[in-house]
């Protein structure tokens, strides 16, 4: 349990009564560095700082609305930051489609620096990569990088995305196989 001010515990804090401004000042210290990198691997840095931001805003503002009796406060947090990510997704989708194209036409050369063949061997596995995760559908996308690059728990996620932690679970599984068998066949 993360204790706040005055003892409180800032897993579920009230944001309603005191002053919400220091627990929310306490909430950013833990939080927003954790979601700034989560957010950054998804959108960029520059984006990822803007809606760190603007998740502690809308935060703020709808803290009337936070029932620390149902879930605990991150995956609120990360519930709202998901919700503002989604204005994103198309600019996210359109950055791994032209991963997934750049170079695709470029032959390899032979007799290239072992280094040289790793770096495009790599190069050519990001494009792969990402090109499956833009066919990926919003829901798949999101559990699995709220799962994979934020480090949310399925519970967590399951309240980031007000669905059934067991949704989530079946969700991850399915696109985790998903992506294995798509990257299976990209390597023969």
């Amino acid at each position: 349990m993360i204790r706040a001010i005055d003892g409180a515990s800032l897993d579920r804090p009230d944001l309603v009564t005191g002053d919400p401004r220091a627990v929310f000042a306490r909430l950013f210290e833990l939080h927003a560095g954790p979601m700034r990198g989560y957010l950054a691997g998804r959108v960029g840095a520059d984006t990822a700082d803007d809606l760190v931001a603007e998740t502690f805003v809308v935060a703020y503002r709808r803290r009337a609305s936070y029932d620390r009796h149902q879930a605990e406060i991150r995956g609120w947090l990360y519930g709202i930051a998901s919700n503002l990510l989604r204005n994103h997704v198309r600019q996210e989708i359109r950055g791994y489609q032209l991963t997934a194209r750049a170079g695709a036409d470029r032959p390899v050369t032979d007799g290239l620096d072992t280094a040289v063949a790793e770096r495009v061997d790599a190069a050519a596995r990001m494009r792969l990569l990402a090109g499956h995760l833009a066919s990926l559908s919003e829901q798949e996308r999101d559990v699995l990088l709220l799962t994979s690059w934020a480090g949310l728990e399925p519970a967590e996620v399951a309240v980031a995305l007000d669905v059934p932690a067991s949704t989530v679970r079946s969700r991850l599984h399915r696109v985790r196989q998903k992506l294995q068998a798509l990257l299976s066949e990209g390597n023969r």
